[in-house]
């Protein structure tokens, strides 16, 4: 009996110390199968307290007076799949007559304090059927990607989500993006998760970074073009847009619009192309957009207008010539001149992290869903790389990206080096490396470069 206490003390010890310092641990060893036994057995008395029951029907109600038999109970949605995953559970419920998935949305928070979870999220799979993903610890504390993700051609898993899922940047599905964030709260890490997720791909990459390229600069042998000052961007945005017109010559040429070609055949942007005529896609990072915008003279005027016109130009016109926007900055507001709207009107992906204004988190969410511009004004200083992610449909998601620091993204891209396609377009501003700058790399953005 004293052997058995000793281990029922020491296992319970154990848990409750992974529970407070891996929490991921303890949810693979002890949590899952507490969480599952516990929602199994409280499901209808949880359903019923939550107002997620109908009444029985009335053929049930006529055959239980039939038979002389008492009124049956109200019935909860029908469990169709329960399925643990390493962070949490997945219920996939049919829903009765007369229920919404609204209605399971509404009662999430209800539903995380009656199962003791961490966090509730639920989305309608179809007509009837609603996927209920519940967490069993704060996944975004310290975030560690799955092992295995689902990696396709210009899709980049880039975050986790709060519900443990994880975030991907479809550039095929949403083909540009706003990234917002106030300095230190993350922006610069979630561009390097990009950069080292679009490295080993066959894409170009196009850098924009007017903070003299301390950002960009040191991932240059992967980058195909890089713009260090407004001059220079302007000048390289003419040289996409040009590009862009090319691109669509070819698709014309090749478009195979005779009456013997099916029409899924029929070749409407680069995708639809041969493999052997495919132009090679490009994603244009602009980092600081702000500085694109902001002008002091005439001459720098016709500079910015020129600069804004070039990108609502690929922003509308590129995404069936292979190129893609992904546009960041610390401030993104009407303030910054004709256009902006516009260019905001075209960028689908929305991703704020932390911001200093609540004009900014309008300005990214506020033609989308309120409660994410809510969302967006509420991250905590302390906790950087926190986001809030969107589109145009209304669904937002809270994410967190893993920290990636400088070398590593260095190392990828020079690990990578050879997948960097030669663009006649843009030779002209193919970065040029010298033996200081391929071995002089800080660590980090604060860090000082060593000699």
């Amino acid at each position: 009996m004293t052997a058995l206490t000793v281990a029922l003390v020491l296992v319970v010890a154990s848990a409750g110390l992974l529970r407070w310092r891996r929490p991921a641990w303890y949810w693979m060893t002890f949590g899952v199968t507490l969480a599952s036994l516990r929602v199994l057995v409280r499901y209808a008395s949880v359903m019923d307290a939550c107002g997620l029951t109908v009444p029985p029907s009335r053929w049930r109600l006529a055959l239980a007076r039939m038979t002389n038999r008492p009124v049956p109970e109200s019935r909860p949605p029908r469990i169709l799949r329960f399925r643990p995953t390493r962070t949490g559970l997945v219920l996939r419920l049919g829903l009765r007559p007369g229920q919404d998935a609204f209605d399971v949305a509404a009662a999430s928070d209800r539903l995380r304090h009656s199962f003791s979870m961490y966090g509730v999220t639920s989305r309608e799979v179809r007509s009837g059927v609603v996927e209920v993903r519940m967490t069993g610890y704060d996944v975004l504390k310290r975030v560690q990607m799955p092992a295995k993700v689902d990696i396709r051609p210009m899709r980049v898993p880039v975050a986790l989500r709060e519900d443990g899922s994880v975030h991907y940047r479809d550039y095929r599905a949403v083909p540009h993006a706003l990234t917002l964030g106030a300095t230190e709260s993350g922006k610069s890490v979630y561009q390097r998760n990009l950069v080292t997720g679009l490295a080993p791909m066959d894409v170009a990459l196009v850098g924009i970074d007017c903070k003299q390229g301390v950002e960009l600069f040191p991932l240059a042998r992967r980058f195909s073009a890089l713009a260090d000052n407004p001059d220079t961007a302007a000048e390289l945005l003419d040289a996409l847009v040009s590009r862009m017109e090319g691109i669509y010559q070819l698709i014309r040429a090749e478009q195979r619009i005779t009456a013997a070609v099916p029409d899924a055949e029929i070749a409407a942007d680069i995708w639809d192309l041969p493999d052997h005529l495919r132009p090679v896609p490009v994603v244009v990072l602009v980092d600081e957009v702000a500085e694109l915008a902001l002008f002091a003279t005439k001459d720098e005027e016709k500079r910015r207008d020129r600069i804004i016109t070039a990108l609502v130009r690929l922003a509308q016109l590129g995404r069936a010539a292979g190129i893609y926007l992904e546009i960041c900055g610390q401030r993104f507001g009407s303030e910054l001149g004709k256009g902006i709207t516009m260019l905001r009107a075209q960028l689908t992906g929305r991703t704020a992290h932390r911001v200093n204004d609540e004009t900014s988190a309008n300005m990214a969410f506020g033609d989308i869903s309120p409660d994410a511009v809510l969302a967006a004004i509420q991250i905590p200083a302390e906790l950087r790389g926190l986001a809030i992610a969107g589109d145009s449909t209304g669904g937002w998601h809270r994410i967190r990206a893993p920290h990636t620091s400088l070398r590593q993204a260095v190392n990828t891209c020079n690990r990578h080096a050879d997948r960097t396609p030669d663009l006649p377009e843009l030779a002209p501003f193919r970065p040029e490396l010298t033996a200081t700058a391929a071995t002089a790399v800080p660590l980090s953005k604060t860090a000082p470069a060593t000699a």
